[in-house]
């Protein structure tokens, strides 16, 4: 099994976490997207799109992480990332859909306002500041999500926790790399207190994004 990646990509983490959830073997490729590795012919041929993550399993080739993730837990359903339960497996997969059409479109545009506009350009204050009001709307709906539990997955991560925390872990990015534009004070006390308990996982630091590591 080969997994096609790139460094901080949250659906090919989602993908890498789920890999390590289910304990399976696999060779990992790692490829830059500044040297284009994803348009190169090689890569084009797994998946045509140019877009990590993408799975080659034997003679099976799958690209688009949910697709991805479907495939692993039907291919090898030991150590589910749905847990248990056709109300519990359910819920799993709406917070994890949840997390790629309505969480990450703001965190993507929060980055499009800093850490991916060159500096040269400035910054556009009042789009980083509706980008910020956007955000915290829709993290009071995580908030109701996640409860009293741990993990959104429940008592232990599963999916909805591989699909969210890489997103999530993302904002804080942006408090790291450009402090005057991040949430800031403004993150709410929950998400600080989930993504310690994610980021103190083994899972979470086997899986960490390497050039944030530098």
């Amino acid at each position: 099994m080969t997994f096609y990646y790139g460094s901080g990509s949250p659906f090919a983490w989602k993908v890498w976490m789920t890999l390590e959830h289910k304990q399976l073997r696999y060779e990992w490729k790692r490829l830059q997207f500044d040297a284009k590795e994803l348009k190169s012919e090689a890569f084009l041929s797994i998946n045509p799109r140019g877009k990590v993550p993408a799975l080659v399993d034997e003679e099976v080739t799958v690209y688009e992480s949910n697709a991805i993730v479907e495939y692993l837990e039907e291919r090898y359903p030991e150590r589910s990332v749905l847990g248990a339960g056709n109300a519990h497996r359910a819920r799993c997969r709406r917070i994890a859909a949840e997390a790629d059409h309505y969480l990450y479109p703001l965190q993507r545009e929060l980055y499009v306002q800093t850490l991916f506009r060159p500096a040269d350009k400035g910054r556009d204050e009042a789009a980083i500041a509706k980008a910020h009001e956007s955000i915290l709307h829709e993290l009071a709906h995580w908030q109701s999500s996640l409860a009293a539990d741990p993990y959104f997955g429940g008592e232990e991560p599963l999916l909805p926790d591989y699909a969210a925390f890489p997103i999530l872990r993302g904002l804080a990015r942006v408090d790291e790399r450009e402090p005057a534009h991040g949430l800031g004070e403004r993150t709410p006390p929950w998400l600080r207190a989930y993504l310690a308990r994610m980021e103190a996982l083994e899972i979470t630091q086997k899986t960490w994004p390497p050039h944030w590591k530098a």
